[in-house]
């Protein structure tokens, strides 16, 4: 007689009306407030990457991405249970409202992975300048789709005792618990700028300390222990194992990857995967670190721009990264990766290694791309496919360039061609960030190449 599958970790969903409600506030605090009192698994919907950081200060704990658009709707479950292992309760952050995903038709949004895991979800309400209304705002949402269960609701920016009793009134009339209200304040807002929030690599000290006080706002304010009592997930599948995705590579390569506040997009799953393949991760901070000893350099996304006068200023690095080249070891940049590569960025020198230019403008460039592979690179194929995400405002001056191919080639929403990225025989640098998980065999490839394994492009 076989046992019954044993679910993964309990958990909830914090998600919102719409963004700008204050939902990673109250998420980040909620998870740091858990963390208090037992072990937290922190996780965002979509391919942000600034809110896990927070995240991962809030719960001592990494804080990881579960995307489905990226990684398909196959892998959210064994993600989850990888990314929730031995926790006692799981929180994963929404994006944007509950029901927001992909434009095109919506795949990804916060009501697709609460469905998928079988999670409850607590929603976040802004009740400024209504009062009552704030009953049928929620049974909306909580009616709007089938599978999707909203377990409980937070009034956020409360103006009054007696703004909160009516608003908590016609929210339960409704059958809906209210779990807590947040008056309104400014204390633990996180500053914002052009790409969202500011890193918490960034911030430091100041990121613990806002960190600190959102537990505190949320211990004041919402039902701890009946928060808990919500906790559900109905997933019982396979956990993801990255030694499970691709094989062990002999040589034992050691790979540098770029951090600190100038590159800290990196999804946690790509040192996994890296670990995984026989490669020894070293990180460095580009800002202040001299370079390591490696045989592969991979560089991040992040805001090099917010640093890049001291990236400049770092001559020692890119008579190295030059020289890392020229040995015909490999690199992999992405969205900030590629920014560094370039010959400079805002008329700052940067390493020279593709020689085009690239400037902040005010136009944003955003959203979900399916694209191809048009080169073999130390990643990718000829014509392999993934689901990559572009989000930057900056802009390239020339978008070919002599001794690098094309990387990428994907249809815009009006039909056009679009052809980006760059490729040589080392090189792949490109704007798209890629969900590792989505894609294990280009992460092996990768580590191949660094053992000078010629095979990976052939």
């Amino acid at each position: 007689m076989t046992s019954s599958p044993t679910p993964a970790t309990p958990g909830l969903c914090i998600a919102a009306t719409a963004s700008g409600t204050g939902k990673t506030t109250i998420a980040t605090g909620l998870i740091a407030a858990l963390a208090r009192r037992m072990n937290v698994a922190p996780f965002k919907v979509g391919p942000d990457y600034i809110d896990p950081g927070y995240h991962t200060l809030a719960a001592g704990r990494v804080g990881r991405n579960l995307d489905s658009v990226m990684c398909g709707p196959d892998l959210i479950g064994p993600l989850y249970a990888h990314g929730s292992r031995g926790a006692d309760i799981a929180v994963v952050e929404g994006v944007m409202g509950l029901f927001d995903g992909r434009i095109s038709d919506g795949a990804g949004s916060t009501a697709d992975i609460a469905q998928q895991l079988g999670l409850p979800v607590i929603l976040v309400v802004d009740v400024r300048g209504m009062s009552q209304s704030a009953g049928a705002l929620v049974k909306g949402f909580a009616t709007a789709r089938e599978g999707v269960r909203v377990a409980g609701a937070i009034i956020n920016m409360v103006g009054t005792a007696r703004h909160e009793q009516v608003c908590r009134e016609a929210i339960e009339a409704e059958g809906i618990p209210v779990v807590g209200a947040i008056p309104r304040q400014d204390k633990v807002e996180v500053p914002s700028r052009h790409l969202g929030l500011i890193t918490a690599a960034e911030r430091g000290a100041q990121a613990v300390e806002a960190v600190a006080m959102m537990a505190d706002l949320i211990e004041r304010h919402i039902d701890m222990d009946m928060v808990c009592a919500l906790a559900r997930c109905s997933y019982t599948g396979p956990e993801w194992d990255p030694k499970q995705q691709l094989h062990r590579v002999e040589g034992n390569p050691t790979v540098a990857i770029a951090g600190g506040p100038a590159f800290s997009f990196a999804y946690a799953e790509h040192q996994e995967l890296l670990e995984a393949a026989g490669a020894k991760v070293l990180r460095f901070d580009p800002l202040r670190d001299p370079f390591p000893a490696c045989d592969g350099l991979i560089i991040p996304g992040g805001f090099p721009e917010e640093h890049v006068e001291k990236l400049s200023a770092r001559a020692d690095l890119r008579e190295a990264i030059t020289a890392h080249v020229s040995a015909g070891k490999p690199i992999h940049g992405e969205c900030a990766g590629l920014l560094w590569l370039l010959s400079s960025l805002d008329a700052h020198p940067m390493l020279g290694i593709i020689g085009t230019h690239a400037a902040m403008g005010r136009r944003l460039t955003l959203g979900y791309r399916e694209a191809v592979a048009l080169t073999d690179s130390v990643l990718y194929r000829v014509g392999e496919r993934i689901t990559g995400h572009e989000f930057h405002h900056t802009a390239l001056t020339e978008e070919t360039v002599n001794g690098f191919d094309t990387a990428w080639g994907w249809r815009g929403w009006d039909g056009a061609k679009k052809l980006e990225g760059f490729v040589s025989p080392t090189v792949h640098a490109s704007y798209l960030h890629i969900h590792p998980a989505a894609a294990p065999h280009a992460i092996e490839r990768f580590v191949r190449a660094c053992v000078g394994d010629r095979a990976v492009l052939a």
